[in-house]
């Protein structure tokens, strides 16, 4: 069926009696001693659990699974905003494998997301977003505790073929990991918040040829405020991240120093964002504001000018250089070399 098409179609479901998740309890309780004889019945409605088995690992392919997880409604089957809030029931524990795109604006401290082994740093007037393929685990606090979350759900399917579609993969907080979430302001949130309004606004009004194209806008407008929020991130703890530059300008020296590079091969971003705790495509996305050049030219250029320094004072031949800094293949050194410097390095060694 085509995107529009199935949009345009979709009906809302309706409210009918009792939400399952609601059921009474009658609670005996004797009334003060002025009437001893008798007893009254209160009963009180109380909120069920829902049962996801703690070693249960549920599959999210469908917005709607997510709005049963916690009793929501689902105005429409590709796209969500939820206010948890309005949360008719409080899983504690569970896993969850994303098969949407996910974010989420949390405004208290009700639980721990684990990702991977990692707790995500998610505290106060915090952003996370989570991406398909990736699995969550989510730990809530034991207890009443008001779930102050806003967040927003959609499938792959919504985008496809649309603009946003073709530049989803540019959002590169999606791929974020432990300890990097978006810390926002006050003014920074009144943003988030107005932007999820005007989403669910258009999935409460009805279905019209404009629906998808404003959804999907108000989704990339929101995320592009998103990425300029991580930008100011960079910039306020442009400190810390300093000291993650230094430190791996260490590690990048101590690799081939202590050999590593002729045991594992080429240096890698990602064995150096592991290193100093970071996501490979947040400690790069840090590196280029910083530096103005990515992380990947940075290690290749670290290369070059080892791979000079060999050709200029050492008799070593270009197979035993290219082996000592981790290349397979002592051409894949010379193309690089080439690339970089515009001679190859036999013209360089002689040049001298």
């Amino acid at each position: 069926m085509p995107q529009s098409h199935m949009v345009q179609n979709y009906t809302a479901p309706t409210k009918t009696g009792v939400h399952k998740s609601w059921f009474f309890i009658p609670v005996f309780r004797f009334l003060p001693p002025v009437t001893p004889y008798f007893n009254k019945i209160r009963y009180f409605c109380v909120k069920r659990k829902s049962p996801v088995p703690m070693d249960q690992v549920i599959k999210l392919n469908a917005v709607e699974q997510y709005n049963k997880l916690y009793g929501l409604e689902t105005r429409h089957p590709l796209v969500s905003v939820v206010n948890l809030n309005q949360a008719r029931r409080n899983p504690e524990h569970f896993q969850v494998n994303y098969g949407l795109y996910a974010l989420f604006l949390k405004d208290a401290h009700c639980g721990d997301i684990l990702y991977g082994r990692q707790r995500y740093d998610y505290q106060d007037g915090t952003i996370v977003s989570f991406a398909p393929g990736q699995i969550v685990e989510v730990n809530r606090n034991a207890g009443p505790v008001s779930l102050d979350v806003h967040g927003l759900l959609f499938h792959p399917d919504l985008i496809r073929g649309t603009a946003l579609g073709h530049d989803i993969k540019n959002y590169t907080f999606f791929s974020y990991e432990a300890r990097e979430a978006l810390h926002i302001s006050e003014a920074e949130r009144k943003i988030v918040l107005d932007c999820l309004d005007k989403i669910d606004t258009e999935l409460r009004q009805g279905a019209d040829r404009h629906s998808q194209r404003l959804i999907t806008a108000n989704i990339n407008l929101l995320l592009d405020y998103c990425m300029r929020f991580y930008d100011r991130q960079f910039a306020t703890r442009q400190v810390a991240d300093q000291n993650v530059l230094a430190r791996f300008e260490h590690l990048l020296d101590e690799y081939f120093e202590s050999g590593l590079s002729m045991r594992q091969g080429l240096p890698t971003v990602k064995y150096f964002a592991d290193k100093v705790c970071l996501s490979a495509n947040y400690f790069g996305d840090m590196f280029s504001k910083l530096t103005g050049q990515t992380a990947s030219e940075y290690i290749q250029h670290k290369l070059i000018d080892r791979a000079k320094q060999q050709l200029l004072y050492s008799p070593k031949t270009m197979s035993e250089i290219a082996y000592e800094l981790g290349f397979q293949y002592p051409q894949h050194l010379s193309r690089m070399f080439k690339r970089l410097t515009g001679t190859t390095p036999n013209a360089f060694r002689n040049h001298r």
